[in-house]
């Protein structure tokens, strides 16, 4: 992934120029964990893909770090470390900044253009890609996940209304990430759902484990601020229902994201290791 993700970033920076340029290939192929992609190529494979999804990944990678970037923005969460390194904005500016994170998201169609291509995906399969793409990263998603996000800073929120949050702030485009993959590998309808489902737990799991870490680890652990979220005042599962009950439920979800593989004879491989990453990560 990382040389897909070189060859676009000398490419943007040929079209754009600097300093923008400079900035979406500073924060394209910086240090990550890749989670999104790796779902993508991980689905695709279990499925029956027999290609090389890894361009087709790569595009979702581009709006995961789009998202990134502005949420580090002084506007959102003002953090000036990420993946170990000075934020975006600190490493340039806050227009440079800005203005990077947005080129991404048309970014983000051109590499899923090529990565289908390369695929020899029909049109049609191609639509239903993108369309899960930025469903998971828009309004109904990412987007209005992060709104719902700054909106309950401060305020005492219930339990269900954190789960609606994560669900579409952190678990909607992990969601799409597998369904791609389902996708492109011409699953069927049954299995995917399960990947669907799958996704959703994993999701819900991997904002829990980061309440956990926000909350136990340094930030020289993480790559990022730690305890940011107590200082902002955010609801968390660790602020709701406290740290043991956060990890026990982190676990279940984890459970139950590869029992609905299992239900949908789905081979648990490359997808039950990435769920165990999930659940054991550190950072």
């Amino acid at each position: 992934m990382n040389r897909v993700l070189d060859t676009w970033c000398e490419r943007v920076r040929q079209q754009w120029g600097d300093p923008v340029g400079a900035a979406v290939a500073y924060s394209l192929c910086g240090p990550g964990k890749r989670l999104r992609p790796a779902l993508v190529v991980a689905a695709y494979r279990e499925l029956g893909g027999r290609g090389d999804p890894t361009e087709l990944a790569t595009a979702v990678e581009v709006v995961h770090t789009y998202s990134l970037v502005h949420d580090d923005l002084p506007c959102m969460d003002n953090d000036d470390l990420r993946r170990g390194r000075p934020t975006t904005h600190c490493q340039f500016d806050v227009a440079t900044a800005t203005e990077a994170a947005f080129r991404m998201v048309p970014l983000s169609a051109r590499v899923l253009a090529a990565g289908a291509a390369k695929l020899g995906l029909s049109a049609a399969t191609t639509g239903a890609i993108a369309l899960e793409l930025f469903r998971g990263a828009g309004t109904g998603g990412m987007v209005g996940g992060q709104v719902m996000d700054l909106e309950a800073e401060g305020r005492e929120i219930s339990r269900e209304e954190l789960v609606r949050i994560h669900l579409a702030k952190t678990g909607a485009l992990i969601t799409a990430s597998g369904v791609m993959g389902a996708l492109a590998a011409e699953a069927s309808a049954e299995e995917v759902a399960a990947i669907r489902l799958y996704g959703r737990e994993i999701g819900l799991a991997f904002q829990i484990v980061d309440d956990i870490l926000d909350a136990t680890a340094t930030s020289s652990q993480l790559g990022k601020t730690a305890g940011k979220d107590a200082k902002q005042h955010k609801a968390t599962y660790v602020s709701i229902v406290g740290l043991a009950a956060a990890t026990r439920e982190a676990d279940q979800h984890i459970q139950n994201a590869m029992d609905h593989l299992t239900s949908a004879e789905v081979n648990l491989g490359l997808l039950g290791n990435l769920a165990q990453f999930v659940a054991r990560r550190r950072n």
